[in-house]
């Protein structure tokens, strides 16, 4: 059994790292590259550099943090926000992504999910997709949230995948920042739907949350942010409780 993954996101906004709720509220909690590298250090398996803001002086700054900390980094690094075409798919492998995660844009224009995919493979496209419920189903939200669009969250989900995503990054709208829990159902009914691996955010307030949500929500990898970022927790700790309850993961020697 392949092991699960602990990903730690950074969501960056002119060059430091914020945290929020429900994709507002945000506030100041450091420095991206140092945080990057703690994280790293404390047994992170993958780290994720979200532009939240996504200008394009924004985009370029986060393309300088991104160089800096891949220097440093020996974990692969997704980055994501504002990435509107292969090119700009391009210029951050350059800088030292192994994966890019794409929202707004693979809704405006899927055809940018297997433009990316033929020109660098479908292992460092990610498809981000922001969710929220309504009803008995989920709708898709572009723009940080701030969108609503008509699209269900499963059925865009598949068709990321049938475009050339090769991962699934999925957010609970309605769970992120709050730590309650990750919106358990709709990660079902994701990683149901597709055959490439599903990354659960949005809701993390434990490491039994993450346990959970690996265990039996069908997702193959946990981002946390805030419960890391307020030292409520550590990987280690995370990593440890979940390894005590039989799940598959890399822990530090």
């Amino acid at each position: 059994m392949l092991a699960r993954r602990l990903v730690v996101c950074l969501d960056v906004q002119n060059g430091r790292v914020v945290k929020g709720e429900q994709f507002v509220r945000l506030r100041d909690v450091g420095d991206p590259v140092d945080l990057a590298t703690r994280y790293e250090r404390e047994g992170a398996d993958e780290i994720v550099f979200l532009d939240i803001s996504a200008t394009a002086d924004d985009r370029a700054m986060l393309l300088d943090v991104a160089r800096r900390t891949a220097e440093r980094l020996f974990i692969p690094l997704t980055l994501g926000g504002g990435i509107r075409s292969a090119d700009h798919v391009a210029m951050a492998l350059r800088f030292g992504a192994d994966k890019v995660s794409i929202n707004s844009a693979a809704v405006s224009r899927p055809a940018v999910l297997e433009e990316s995919a033929e020109r660098f493979g479908s292992q460092c496209v990610v498809a981000s997709i922001d969710a929220k419920r309504d009803g008995g189903s989920w709708r898709v939200y572009t723009r940080g949230g701030r969108t609503r669009t008509e699209l269900d969250a499963v059925e865009w989900a598949r068709a990321c995948v049938a475009h050339g995503a090769g991962e699934i990054l999925l957010t609970s709208i309605d769970r992120d920042g709050t730590r309650a829990g990750y919106d358990l159902e709709l990660t079902r009914a994701v990683a149901a739907a597709v055959d490439v691996p599903v990354v659960a955010s949005g809701g993390a307030g434990s490491a039994g949350d993450v346990q959970e949500v690996l265990d039996s929500g069908g997702a193959d990898a946990a981002l946390v942010a805030g419960i890391l970022h307020d030292e409520s927790t550590t990987v280690r700790d995370i990593k440890e409780l979940l390894a005590a309850r039989g799940l598959p993961v890399r822990l530090l020697a």
